[in-house]
């Protein structure tokens, strides 16, 4: 019988990525975003299901829905699961890099969560700051969008044409290491609302219920902004199973760019 062979900090890296794009319950060998990473590996759809239920063993919101994830992992999973969490930014890129290396070494296809387009990824030796930011905007709306399972938190929508992973936190206020690219500081919301979100016509509180501004209702006819607006308001978002918006994101929007009730 064939030794296992130990996973190595790369791959670990590689696997968390994928733990943030697809539903944890998907997180399994049948899911196709596995089975093509396990042959970008090397390694059997089993074993980088088991990888991937070992991350959930740190996740706070399942734990809250007395989901414990798989009990025997390594102390580089914790360790991969704190440095994402401690720079978000700088290991949302190596991954994003180490996914592009492990395709270009075996001529794999691009991995993508289901139906979120995938950005290229640059090749070359130079890491530029517009290519890092592209690619972690990329990853952060897969990341956002899988946190809600491809649906608007407001409407429901599930049409992942229509739907945006709206930063609560601006990406020009968040810090660079540790918010931006952080998917606890994104809503997925469909266009209409992200713009309204975006302009300050809308927020949600730290209950996380929905409120729109007065602005907005004395600004429009009462019969569109009903069907759009004041149906929602005060209703709470249909919350993610996993990156629950952080309070803190949620205060600095409702500070800075929310208009008022």
């Amino acid at each position: 019988m064939a030794l296992r062979k130990n996973w190595s900090h790369e791959e670990t890296i590689v696997a968390f990525n994928l733990y943030c794009k697809i539903p944890f319950e998907k997180t399994c060998k049948t899911t196709p975003e596995v089975i093509k990473l396990a042959a970008l590996l090397n390694r059997t759809p089993s074993a980088v299901g088991m990888k991937l239920g070992n991350f959930g063993r740190f996740d706070p919101e399942l734990r809250q829905k007395n989901i414990s994830g798989l009990k025997h992992g390594s102390k580089l999973d914790q360790k991969v699961w704190d440095e994402f969490n401690g720079n978000w930014d700088k290991l949302t890129y190596e991954s994003e890099f180490l996914l592009e290396r492990f395709r270009c070494e075996r001529g794999q296809e691009t991995i993508e969560a289901d139906g979120v387009e995938d950005i290229p990824l640059p090749i070359g030796a130079d890491i530029r700051q517009e290519a890092t930011v592209r690619v972690n905007q990329g990853f952060f709306r897969k990341a956002v969008l899988a946190a809600h399972n491809l649906k608007c938190c407001i409407t429901g929508l599930n049409l992942p044409q229509l739907l945006v992973a709206s930063h609560i936190k601006s990406w020009k206020a968040s810090d660079e290491a540790t918010e931006r690219t952080n998917p606890r500081n994104g809503l997925c919301l469909n266009a209409l609302h992200d713009k309204a979100f975006d302009r300050g016509l809308m927020t949600i509180d730290t209950s996380f219920k929905i409120v729109f501004s007065k602005e907005l209702y004395e600004a429009y006819p009462e019969n569109i902004i009903k069907m759009f607006f004041r149906d929602y308001d005060g209703h709470k978002i249909i919350m993610p199973h996993r990156f629950i918006p952080q309070k803190d994101f949620i205060e600095w929007h409702n500070q800075f760019v929310f208009k008022g009730k």
